[in-house]
């Protein structure tokens, strides 16, 4: 290993890349990382300096907060290599922010943009070889925070760990997706952490998605806690119902993610010239639209597919499959999207971000 210092950051490299045992052609999504990592604790008050380093497990007290009482956030991004061999990040400001809003609701500390922001670049700097060109080559980027706090007293933590991992991934595809509306289960409740990325949103999503599993179903569309009528999330993502030519999302909330890709798609398709309703959509007005014809299409929006379609829902004992369409809004907005992310098309609102 190698180390030297920059005026804010640590940098220790390994003694040699992992990358050349890599199958960059057959890639399990999240499941292989590259050589380097960023590492920040938070310690008496305040932020020590980053560290980038070789990545490897790290030691916790069987006492960290973590592991009692669940205080942990995470972030999703990607960076894309261009034929030039420029790196780029989409809309890194909006995952920072974000970052923050969610350790604000967890009672934990906001990361300095100079970690968050200068750290990432520095580390994908050191890691760009791991970067492919290739529109569907990314980088999938996982900046965390969790509580190393000991002690299993019912409180905040007062000490912190920040990382951030990086993963090889390919073009997300999962298939075709039929999907489950729940009127019992729910992903979160008003006043709850809906809207914060933390962990303990996704593991308690875990068993209801698996019944849906055994179903048939490949995800659930989440409902409103209290009355089971509004349609708010698919799984992990944001979701959208196309009703003839118009673009129906609910609202951001307690309950809902302030989607990244879900609030670039819906500038994206009024850009196009496609009315975008976002308001609570009712599973009664959905059915109904599926009964009568004018639902075209539903689809899920997240950084790791960036656009999900959904060819068929079951709401109780009634199953309707959505039509196959020649002109597909959602992938047709998908490829847009896309376009600009890998810089194949003109951004003009000024969301892509060089390393």
């Amino acid at each position: 290993m190698s180390k030297d210092t920059t005026t804010e950051i640590d940098i220790i490299r390994v003694s040699s890349s992992k990358i050349e045992q890599i199958d960059f052609d057959n890639l399990t999504f999240g499941s292989v990382f590259t050589d380097h990592m960023l590492v920040c604790d938070y310690r008496n008050g305040a932020w020590e300096k980053p560290v980038i380093k070789p990545y490897e497990p790290f030691t916790l007290d069987p006492s960290a907060k973590v592991f009692h009482y669940g205080q942990a956030i995470f972030e999703g991004m990607k960076a894309y290599k261009t034929e030039d061999d420029s790196v780029w990040l989409f809309r890194p400001e909006e995952n920072y922010e974000r970052l923050n809003k969610s350790a604000v609701r967890m009672c934990m500390p906001e990361v300095t943009k100079e970690i968050f922001i200068d750290g990432l670049k520095e580390l994908l700097k050191i890691e760009k070889d791991w970067i492919k060109k290739g529109k569907g080559n990314t980088l999938y980027i996982r900046p965390f925070m969790i509580a190393i706090g000991s002690g299993v007293i019912a409180q905040p933590s007062t000490q912190y760990r920040f990382c951030v991992i990086l993963s090889p991934a390919k073009a997300y595809y999962s298939g075709e997706v039929k999907v489950l509306i729940a009127d019992y289960y729910s992903r979160a409740a008003n006043g709850g952490i809906g809207a914060a990325k933390a962990a303990g949103n996704y593991s308690g999503q875990f068993y209801p998605t698996q019944l849906a599993h055994n179903a048939g179903f490949q995800q659930i569309i989440w409902t409103d806690d209290a009355t089971h009528t509004k349609l708010e999330e698919c799984g992990t993502m944001n979701v959208f119902f196309r009703i003839n030519d118009t673009l129906y999302t609910a609202p951001t909330s307690d309950r809902i993610l302030d989607g990244v890709t879900r609030k670039s798609l819906i500038d994206l398709a009024k850009r196009e010239g496609i009315t975008v309703d976002v308001r609570p959509v009712l599973v009664d007005e959905i059915v109904q639209a599926a009964k009568d014809g004018s639902l075209k299409e539903i689809f899920g929006a997240g950084t790791a597919a960036v656009v999900n379609p959904i060819v068929g829902f079951q709401f109780k004992d009634e199953y309707f499959e959505l039509p196959k369409l020649e002109k597909s809004m959602a992938l047709d907005l998908k490829e847009k999207l896309t376009n600009i992310q890998y810089k194949l098309a003109e951004d003009t609102f000024g969301w892509t971000v060089e390393v």
